[in-house]
């Protein structure tokens, strides 16, 4: 992969110089170039380098799309996300919560965007210790999702997932468990016996039955 990576990259560079020739230095395709520069960072850990781009990106889409629009929103969550990376909580939060009430604005209030960013606030508040803040946020998606995407869907296998994990960090093995086994069995008939989603699940039931000496 990181031949590909390397391969890439010069041809993102190129294509976002030759947009910004073309185009000027704002246009929502340099914001885009921006982005996608920005994703082949985020996806070596060069988190450092990834960062001026997406707030470049970021600022150019609110002076060309204005301060409401799904691809600010996208924008906000996807800085927040680098943030979340690197642990620096504090600078994710007030991202993860804007682009939240943006796309309420924009999307109304049962979207399969909003549970995205439900599920991702949760995670936030999960990693910080914020329990009872996280379960609440875990359950409303979870909820939203089983509503707009039925029982079986592998966002809802996701939000039960992130759900087993806050329990089991709680302690809660028995709750946990329950929760992982639902994931896991959803994912391997949706997704069949090898993906990396099925092999989560795999992974996160191992640790629970580990976390009890089993």
């Amino acid at each position: 992969d990181q031949g590909k990576y390397s391969e890439a990259e010069p041809l993102f560079i190129e294509a976002l110089a030759m947009r910004r020739k073309l185009l000027g230095e704002e246009h929502s395709d340099v914001a885009q170039s921006l982005n996608g520069l920005a994703y082949l960072y985020y996806c070596q850990s060069r988190y450092s380098e990834a960062e001026p781009l997406v707030i470049e990106a970021l600022a150019m889409r609110r002076k060309l799309l204005g301060e409401e629009h799904s691809d600010v929103a996208q924008s906000l969550n996807f800085l927040a996300y680098l943030y979340y990376c690197q642990s620096r909580y504090s600078e994710a939060e007030p991202l993860v919560i804007e682009a939240l009430a943006m796309r309420r604005k924009l999307l109304g209030e049962e979207h399969s965007d909003i549970a995205q960013s439900l599920n991702f606030l949760a995670g936030l508040y999960r990693d910080q210790g914020k329990y009872s803040e996280a379960e609440t946020l875990y359950s409303q998606a979870l909820a939203m999702q089983r509503k707009l995407l039925g029982e079986e869907h592998p966002d809802v296998a996701e939000s039960l997932n992130g759900l087993a994990e806050l329990y089991r960090d709680q302690g809660k093995y028995s709750e946990a468990e329950t929760l992982y086994s639902q994931a896991l069995a959803m994912r391997r008939k949706l997704l069949g016996e090898e993906h990396p989603d099925v092999a989560e699940s795999l992974n996160g039931l191992a640790e629970l039955y580990r976390d009890q000496g089993k």
